[in-house]
């Protein structure tokens, strides 16, 4: 059950072209949001689809993965888990992230 407990699983469209950055250590980071959608029909019979947006982490070989092959549009299943995090901007306003860390990536569309 450990597992599980922050876990979060994901199938969606990528919805732009991923950022990939190289630290100075080497290590790839990479930054990409997936656009889940749900269709379901409301009290008064009316057809309705909703769209989440996800923004989405990967770190070493899952951001090399993504910078491969990944693009704006790409259908992938996404396995990792849910993080929050704050910091300043530029303006010195806090400012909060919620994001999925990606342990795996599942390329599903051609």
């Amino acid at each position: 059950m450990n597992a599980m407990k922050n876990r979060v699983q994901l199938i969606g469209n990528v919805g732009n072209d991923p950022e990939v950055r190289t630290l100075e250590n080497g290590k790839k980071l990479a930054y990409l949001s997936v656009a889940t959608n749900e269709k379901y029909t409301n009290d008064k019979g009316e057809k309705i689809e909703q769209t989440e947006w996800h923004r989405i982490t990967a770190w070493g070989k899952t951001a090399e993965i993504i910078e491969k092959y990944v693009v704006k549009g790409k259908e992938v299943a996404i396995d990792g888990k849910l993080t929050h995090r704050s910091y300043d901007d530029k303006n010195g306003e806090k400012r909060y992230i919620t994001e999925v860390v990606a342990n795996e990536i599942l390329l599903l569309s051609k």
